[in-house]
């Protein structure tokens, strides 16, 4: 009922008299006024007119599932949001959902993390209300090789996502690190839990570093946030809500092409290492190449002296010759 009410806010262009909003969602004009209060406590600035009705001024920066479902238009991305003050990760509570019958395209979200986690099992830096940590449940019917390619849709639809809310370049160090002006700004965490021939889900865990006025002493050379960038906040939930519209449309795609033909374009546009040199840092072997793209499996072409080599996610670190890109 609360979601409902502030959609019906947050979409009504003028003021809406507590009758129409009583016959919108056939409740009493008592819960309309408690439901009212209750989002002013939460920190949504509504005027209450006599004889005009409700209108809402402005929103807090929250990411409780009210709040991100009353934005959401799509058909199954998001469309049951868990919220937790806190959480050990997102990730980590994704899988106990996943495990416990939870939905396809369900949506973890905190506030804050005590133990975000990021790749090769590096941590992850989450302050309470200040940034996105969310993990989504996929559970896709294909075979495990695809599963890899899931992790570059997340990212292009992470970079539009910031594009299009923030207007700045997000651009992407393959396979999956958002930059913006050469410095991270989002991690992706994707994890899974397969049979030999089945995927039982895959939890794709992102963290924004959007309202931070300032990050760890030990990693401010090669990170940012979107505060620090932009010199102002940004919404968060307006943030997730562009994320998963984007996703759904970027997901059904590759669902349907199973590869990633029909975003490689916007994908290589927006990769940081195309046409430069890089580092290739593998188990065995490190060498210097030049970044050519990637192809519709994932894999990064990197042009060496005896030919061009597909690297594939996961086997090594990517790094630019003279620093993080």
């Amino acid at each position: 009922m609360k979601t409902r009410i502030l959609k019906i806010l947050r979409n009504y262009p003028d003021y809406i008299s507590g009758q129409e909003l009583c016959e919108s969602i056939g409740v009493s004009r008592t819960a309309v006024w408690k439901i009212i209060n209750k989002l002013k406590e939460e920190g949504y600035q509504i005027e209450a007119v006599q004889n005009r009705g409700y209108h809402m001024v402005s929103c807090p920066d929250i990411v409780t599932e009210s709040e991100i479902v009353s934005r959401l238009s799509t058909k199954w991305a998001g469309k049951k949001i868990l919220y937790f003050n806190e959480v050990d990760s997102t990730n980590n509570q994704a899988k106990r959902e996943a495990e416990n019958g939870a939905a396809h395209g369900t949506l973890v979200v905190a506030d804050s993390q005590s133990a975000g986690k990021g790749r090769r099992g590096r941590s992850w830096s989450s302050p309470v209300g200040t940034g996105v940590f969310m993990s989504l449940i996929l559970k896709p019917e294909l075979h495990p090789e695809y599963a890899s390619m899931l992790t570059l849709v997340v990212a292009l639809a992470t970079a539009r996502a910031l594009e299009e809310i923030t207007g700045l370049s997000a651009m992407i160090k393959w396979p999956n690190d958002i930059v913006v002006n050469k410095k991270k700004v989002v991690g992706i965490l994707t994890e899974m839990s397969t049979e030999m021939e089945s995927i039982h889900y895959v939890v794709a865990g992102v963290g924004i570093n959007v309202n931070m006025d300032k990050l760890p002493e030990e990693i401010n050379k090669t990170a940012t946030s979107l505060r620090i960038e932009l010199g102002k906040p940004t919404n968060r939930a307006v943030l997730i809500e562009a994320f998963l519209r984007y996703f759904e449309e970027y997901y059904e795609k590759f669902e349907r092409d199973k590869d990633l033909s029909n975003l490689m374009v916007p994908y290589n546009e927006r990769l940081i290492n195309k046409g430069n040199m890089v580092k290739i840092l593998g188990t065995n072997e490190e060498y210097v190449g030049k970044a050519l793209g990637i192809n519709k499996r994932g894999g990064l072409l990197v042009e060496r002296e005896n030919g061009i080599e597909m690297i594939t996610s996961g086997e090594v670190s990517v790094r630019g010759v003279y620093g993080y890109v």
